[in-house]
């Protein structure tokens, strides 16, 4: 991946700008969003201040609401965004909890030729990362035959430890899970310094030809089919610099690392998962219990087959 590999430096606003007008592309980005009132105003008003206003890159700012429970919605109005709840796109394909389902239903309103998809968690970032993630699609990377298809972030990720000291260690289901599944069984990716990323870029007609699994795994899938389809020159990756955001409990982090093993092991050579429960132990009044959750199967077909309202 080194030959693909940028910094955001390296895609000033300007230049792309004018790369954009030259092509008459349009640009959608997309944020998914549960429950994240503290946070997604001020994502979404710093994008729309940077790329909307000040330097017009961006067509349009999408946050897909996924059944929040909270204001996040109106956060997300207030900032300046064009909101959606996944539930309401098209209702008659049903609805799944999960980002992969926000991000595929997010398919069938954005109107950009160039998808950008920000989590709405963010508090250590900038609009760079936006600029940085669509530069490889505009400009593409120097020397390159091949027409870039995804673009993944990577950063350093920060966290708060408790006696106040910052650290850029995280990132448990890359580390424990993701890495050494690329590792062992797609060697070619393992130069993918974030697998997981949920800031990534992509061209709307790869999207649209991708099965989407609706929970966490779809950051790993759209990697792997993207891989598979149109080889390692179709990847791309940039330094975006430092990230922070809220971190997952461990259980949490446990579910995810399943749907990452289901998503792995449906695009080997046997497709069937080997279980569809997770199960773990919680303490509750001093007695351990045990607690099983279903783990995010299900793929949504491509979006190409479906015709919005």
């Amino acid at each position: 991946m080194r030959r693909q590999t940028s910094h955001w430096r390296d895609w000033p606003p300007e230049q792309l700008l004018a790369a954009k007008r030259a092509a008459g592309t349009r640009i959608s980005v997309v944020i998914p969003a549960r429950d994240e009132e503290r946070t997604v105003g001020r994502v979404v008003g710093a994008l729309r201040q940077a790329l909307l206003v000040d330097t017009p890159l961006v067509d349009e700012i999408i946050v897909i609401d996924s059944d929040s429970a909270d204001g996040t919605a109106r956060a997300a109005e207030r900032a300046g965004g064009t909101v959606h709840r996944a539930r309401d796109i098209v209702p008659a394909l049903g609805s799944y909890p999960g980002k992969g389902e926000a991000l595929r239903k997010s398919l069938l309103v954005a109107q950009g030729d160039l998808l950008v998809f920000v989590d709405a968690d963010l508090t250590r970032w900038g609009p760079h990362f936006v600029t940085g993630l669509v530069g490889p699609l505009l400009a593409g990377p120097p020397d390159s035959g091949q027409q870039v298809q995804l673009v993944k972030g990577f950063y350093e990720r920060v966290r708060t430890e408790r006696d106040g000291s910052t650290s850029t260690e995280g990132g448990r289901v890359t580390e424990l899970v993701a890495r050494p599944l690329l590792s062992l069984w797609w060697p070619e990716l393992a130069g993918v310094v974030q697998p997981l990323a949920g800031e990534r870029a992509a061209r709307r007609e790869l999207m649209e030809s991708l099965t989407i699994p609706v929970g966490y795994g779809v950051e790993l899938s759209t990697l792997l089919d993207t891989f598979t389809r149109h080889g390692l020159g179709a990847l791309a990756q940039v330094d975006l610099g430092s990230r922070a955001h809220r971190h997952q409990a461990d259980h949490d982090l446990a579910l995810m690392a399943a749907e990452l093993m289901v998503v792995a092991e449906a695009r080997r050579d046997h497709p069937e998962p080997p279980g569809q429960q997770l199960h773990q132990f919680v303490r509750e009044n001093g007695e351990v219990r045990p607690r099983s959750r279903a783990i995010p199967s299900h793929e949504r077909p491509p979006a190409v087959t479906v015709k919005a309202a």
